[in-house]
């Protein structure tokens, strides 16, 4: 039965492949697919394997409590704890100068920088150190997210291949290698790593990009409309941090983001420029702003306020700047006013809006040109967008009502600034904890996870947002096609059968089919299973035709870190899969070119490299 059960795991996996490829399922619907028939298979017909190992259900679910899954996702939930608290705002403000005005040139810096800092340190940390900047970067400069975050990952690949502490796969390689009696030193990959890296360098920065398919993306869908002016209020109050704030050439230098355009005195309107005024207790700033803008006040603590009908005069907007800034849960959401509206023709103050839902109105957006007054004079017209304020709970009740029509898409969290350092700290512990390796990554990532929750960087909500599902669902059932596909032999048969074929071929031929084959194999097992599987195989052959163990160590090391083509060939491909909404099509569109390029860059260069 064992050819049976076999030749069913090639088919399935083959199957797998080709619906990913094809997109015509979802990708969760494929892997639950294939992730059943394999269960049915193997539960309806058992399999044991000739060492007597029975392939249980249990194992092959195993995937779905995988390591690698599991700091994938832990990771994912930091990354959203950074962009929570705007921790990398101002890294990614100051990385993103280097490129001038230019978006591309700013984003190429970065992606080479990565490449860089991969040949020092494993490649994973480094790809979460710059998921968070470069989105960042990218919405600032309106790139498209998804040209960014897959070449991130690539180049850490080709990076990580020029130095044995580049990747968990060349320690593994190596070590496997120190067994057989051969040892590699820190740099012994660095000549041929550099060339293929260069090579699949210029092809990751300068080709693939135009070979992507265009997709909306959060970052792009954001920054549509970040550039909406909304109009709102700033009163000083006791204690604000605008206090003695003075003017200079006309304006207030400290009031970021947010532009002044006009000033309430002891009921005194002042207009722009304004000249020689320092701002004190009292004083009413009307403000416009962009949304993101808004957000900032909020989260600094310099308020922008609503003006309500008072029925709730504990948030109102002379108490709201001594409150505390809004905690985790607090959401800034857009709703329109809808015609016949019964806001229509209210002003703020009076439009019990707070009254009715529990939200606060901090600005609002017309169509038209509207005179400069304070925001309680302005009456609401309908197709006026109020910006608005509340707990994602007080939020989530505009829904479905006739008078405001809720904006769903546009609810974000208030940034928790305050806690930045804390978010920072624990981000860079986990990197230094796994980069020394003081912890295993998986433990450092599901710890600095459960602390972004602890210290309140982000909610259970927003959590729950950076997990994704698709990632999980691909890596738990491409983990049960590895382990079916190992247990029943087929990934040794593939092997053997490539080594006998070869029989009687010259060196680099048998070398460069070898590559070929692991390369191949990477990307639908793992990248170490291939370095595990084929360390032996390649050294044996090397012994056998008396040829340099050298050159086929590196064809083991280099094939396996050559996982370009799937997202499950490695865990950076599976981390950017979500901040770039990819499907598993991209990768095998632009992936599969740079695994030939690798391919044939080695096969040219290693026989003049390595003397064969």
């Amino acid at each position: 039965m064992q050819e049976f059960h076999l030749l069913a795991t090639f088919v399935i996996i083959g199957a797998t492949i080709l619906a990913y490829a094809s997109e015509k399922l979802s990708m969760e619907a494929v892997s639950l697919g294939s992730l059943s028939v394999l269960l049915f298979l193997f539960g309806l017909v058992p399999f044991t394997s000739p060492a007597g190992v029975e392939l249980t259900p249990a194992r092959l679910l195993a995937g779905f409590s995988d390591p690698a899954l599991a700091t994938v996702i832990a990771l994912l939930i930091v990354g959203q704890g950074l962009f929570a608290t705007d921790a990398v705002d101002g890294p990614a403000r100051a990385i993103g100068k280097l490129g001038g005005p230019s978006g591309r040139r700013a984003i190429f810096f970065v992606i080479v920088a990565a490449g860089l800092l991969s040949a020092f340190l494993n490649n994973t940390p480094v790809v979460v150190i710059f998921i968070p900047i470069l989105t960042v970067i990218a919405a600032q400069r309106n790139y498209p997210g998804f040209k960014v975050f897959m070449p991130l990952s690539f180049m850490c690949i080709l990076g990580g291949m020029t130095t044995l502490l580049g990747s968990s796969t060349n320690l593994i390689a190596a070590g496997i290698a120190e067994d057989n009696g051969i040892s590699i030193s820190f740099f012994d990959l660095t000549g041929m790593g550099l060339m293929l890296a260069g090579i699949g360098g210029f092809y990751v920065l300068f080709i693939m990009p135009m070979m992507m398919r265009d997709r909306p993306s959060v970052m792009t869908r954001g920054h549509s409309t970040q550039g909406a002016q909304f109009i709102g209020e700033i009163p000083i109050a006791p204690g604000h941090p605008f206090i003695g704030l003075q003017s200079r050439s006309g304006m207030f230098p400290g009031i970021l983001d947010l532009t002044p355009r006009l000033m309430h005195r002891r009921d005194v309107p002042i207009l722009p420029p304004f000249e020689d005024i320092t701002l004190s207790a009292g004083d009413t700033l009307v403000v416009t702003g962009t949304r993101k803008a808004f957000s900032r006040a909020l989260a600094h603590g310099n308020a922008v306020t609503d003006h309500d009908d008072g029925s709730d005069k504990g948030d109102s907007a002379e108490d709201t700047t001594e409150s505390p800034r809004p905690g985790p849960d607090y959401h800034l959401v857009e709703a329109v006013i809808a015609p016949g509206s019964r806001f229509a023709g209210r002003t703020i103050q009076l439009s019990g809006i707070r009254a009715r839902f529990g939200v606060s109105v901090f600005g609002v957006q017309r169509k038209s040109r509207m005179a400069r007054m304070p925001l309680s004079e302005i009456r609401l017209e309908p197709g006026d967008t109020l910006l608005l304020g509340g707990n994602l709970q007080q939020v989530m009740q505009l829904r479905g009502d006739h008078d405001l029509l809720l904006l769903e898409h546009s609810a974000e969290p208030v940034p928790q600034s305050r806690k930045a350092v804390i978010a920072i700290s624990i981000f860079l512990a986990i990197i230094l904890l796994s980069a020394f390796e003081i912890l295993p990554i998986v433990v450092s990532a599901i710890s600095g996870a459960a602390l972004m929750l602890a210290f309140g960087c982000l909610t259970i909500y927003q959590a729950a947002r950076a997990f994704d599902r698709q990632v999980f669902l691909l890596v738990g059932s491409s983990i049960a096609m590895a382990t079916a596909l190992q247990s029943t032999g087929g990934a040794a048969l593939i092997a053997d059968t490539t080594v006998s074929l070869l029989d009687g071929a010259p060196v680099p031929v048998v070398l460069s089919v070898l590559f070929l084959v692991m390369a191949i194999t990477t990307n639908i097992l793992s990248n170490n299973a291939t370095a595990v599987l084929f360390m032996p195989i390649a050294l044996g052959v090397a012994a056998r035709l008396g040829a340099s163990s050298e050159a086929f160590v590196a064809a083991v090391i280099f094939a396996a870190n050559a996982s370009f083509a799937t997202p499950i060939g490695y865990q950076t491909n599976l981390l950017v899969m979500g901040p770039g909404h990819y499907s598993f099509r991209d990768y095998l569109r632009v992936g599969v070119p740079l695994v030939l390029i690798i391919w044939i860059t080695f096969s040219l260069i290693a026989p003049w490299y390595y003397g064969l």
